[in-house]
């Protein structure tokens, strides 16, 4: 019996501790937020994963229509001539492009389907979109007066994925994209930081995860780009997710398509460009953030449902009242505003028992659940549960107490989940001072975290620790002040430290 009882006492298995991977995949299967599908690499997101992915969607789409930018879409297809028109861009993208070589499909001699109609140039389908969108900007760009030109773009991108994982990695993705043309390299650098910022707020203030913000090595910078910024985040088992990426371009792509404008004295000049995005990779971001052994965890400013009412209906003659009392609960609530929404406030009404029910919304992350029995309608109380707290940690709170306070409620555990993630990344980040500690930090699987050392800027020293430890830089951080020291590798003089860890 004992053995029995160890093993339910969590609602998802195997445990975070025990394997955190698969861990991973029975939070998402549990939660039914997503699943494998029957094209190579891709997924089917389901409608609780992708209302998730709508809320970020909406509230990131509001920030960036308020900072100027506008919405447009272009061409899944891209001739593959664009990508060979900015040489460092077509190296970087060649081995992961999907290609459409034919124009249908046609019987052979056995009736079986088989492309035909060979197309005279191949399209890519887009794996990003500088380059179709950059041959858009040399048309629309003339003069200074048509800067600056802020895109952005809702759309699915492919990249061929070797090992594919649910939202973290698969063939296809969603994601936004941003593209932007200015006058001047100060206004398009102004611009790349500008996007670090939003992204930067977005996530932590909506997502709760904390992020270092910093710049890509050369190694690890977007193809063609003259400078990438990104944001990296910890997840529970201590390895990075790079959670979003903006780049500063240069001349680079203008002068591949030929983006020019005449200048206020008339003389031509090749436009500074910039390119931005953050991809579904955030909702695993999300999961592996703040969820637990009993399934999913959802900060309330993004969860598809802030609250979730169960009438617990023990006897027939009982339902008519109760059923009436958590109406007129919904009722209140949805007239509330949380950040500039309404509640989204749904009653289960399923034909399962009162555990049942509760424990698939426990699963799903939902913040806050309601359970109301008889003895709630007689007393015109509430019974309720909240996702940052254990299972069994419940309450009784009148009705009138619970409607006054369900902002405030919602906003507290949003902090709180920011505040343990906060912790979590500060519990598991080290300064290291010599290459033998690092060596040793790196090695021991399970604990090493985000490593803050010095380096010279080598690149083979970069390339090195990757092979030996599969670790990477994940970025040289924003810093107010530069720490200098020296490189605990070569002994040489180093500007700042940097950050390594395991990543996904």
């Amino acid at each position: 019996m004992h053995s029995t009882k160890a093993k339910q006492k969590s609602a998802i298995s195997p445990t975070r501790a025990e394997n955190y991977p698969e861990w991973y995949q029975q939070v998402i299967k549990a939660a039914d937020l997503a699943e494998i599908s029957p094209v190579r690499g891709c997924m089917t997101i389901k409608p609780w994963g992708y209302a998730i992915w709508e809320n970020m969607q909406r509230i990131l789409d509001q920030q960036l229509k308020a900072t100027g930018h506008k919405n447009a879409y272009f061409p899944l297809l891209i001739p593959a001539s664009f990508l060979e028109k900015e040489a460092e861009h077509v190296d970087g993208f060649a081995k992961e492009c999907a290609i459409v070589t034919h124009t249908r499909l046609g019987k052979n001699a056995d009736g079986k389907l088989v492309p035909m109609g060979p197309l005279e140039e191949p399209y890519i389908i887009r794996p990003t979109s500088e380059t179709i969108i950059g041959e858009a900007f040399s048309r629309w760009v003339q003069s200074y007066r048509d800067l600056p030109l802020l895109i952005n773009q809702w759309a699915n991108v492919m990249r061929w994925e070797m090992r594919t994982r649910l939202f973290l990695r698969t063939s296809e993705f969603l994601w936004q994209e941003g593209h932007t043309a200015h006058d001047s390299e100060k206004e398009a650098r102004n611009e790349t930081l500008k996007i670090l910022d939003i992204y930067t707020k977005f996530i932590e203030q909506n997502i709760a995860m904390p992020v270092v913000v910093g710049e890509k090595t050369a190694s690890e910078r977007f193809p063609g780009a003259v400078n990438t910024y990104c944001l990296e985040a910890m997840m529970q088992d201590k390895k990075a997710l790079q959670a979003g990426t903006s780049h500063y371009l240069g001349q680079n792509f203008s002068r591949a398509f030929n983006i020019k404008f005449l200048n206020k004295t008339g003389q031509e000049e090749l436009a500074y460009t910039t390119s931005w995005g953050v991809t579904t990779r955030l909702i695993g971001g999300l999961i592996m953030t703040h969820s637990d052994d009993d399934g999913l965890v959802l900060p309330p400013k993004l969860a598809p449902l802030h609250v979730v009412i169960l009438p617990i209906m023990r006897q027939e003659e009982q339902r008519a009242s109760i059923l009436e009392y958590c109406e007129k609960l919904a009722k209140e609530l949805k007239q509330i505003q949380y950040h500039g929404e309404y509640l989204r406030i749904e009653i289960d009404t399923r034909e399962l028992t009162g555990g049942e029910k509760a424990w698939s919304w426990v699963k799903k992350g939902v913040p806050i659940r309601i359970e109301i029995g008889s003895k709630e309608y007689e007393n015109a109380t509430v019974f309720m549960g909240q996702r940052d707290k254990p299972y069994h940690e419940k309450q009784s709170i009148s009705h009138q107490e619970f409607i006054a306070n369900i902002q405030n409620q919602l906003d507290s555990i949003q902090t709180i989940l920011f505040e343990r993630a906060q912790y979590f990344q500060k519990s598991h980040s080290v300064i290291i001072e010599n290459k033998n500690d690092f060596y040793d930090y790196f090695k021991q699987d399970k604990d090493a975290g985000f490593a803050y050392a010095h380096w010279n800027g080598d690149p083979a020293i970069e390339a090195k620790i990757k092979q030996d430890l599969n670790v990477t830089i994940r970025c040289i951080p924003q810093v107010k002040e530069l720490e200098s020291g020296i490189c605990i590798f070569s002994g040489e003089k180093s500007l700042q430290r940097v950050v390594f860890a395991k990543s996904y």
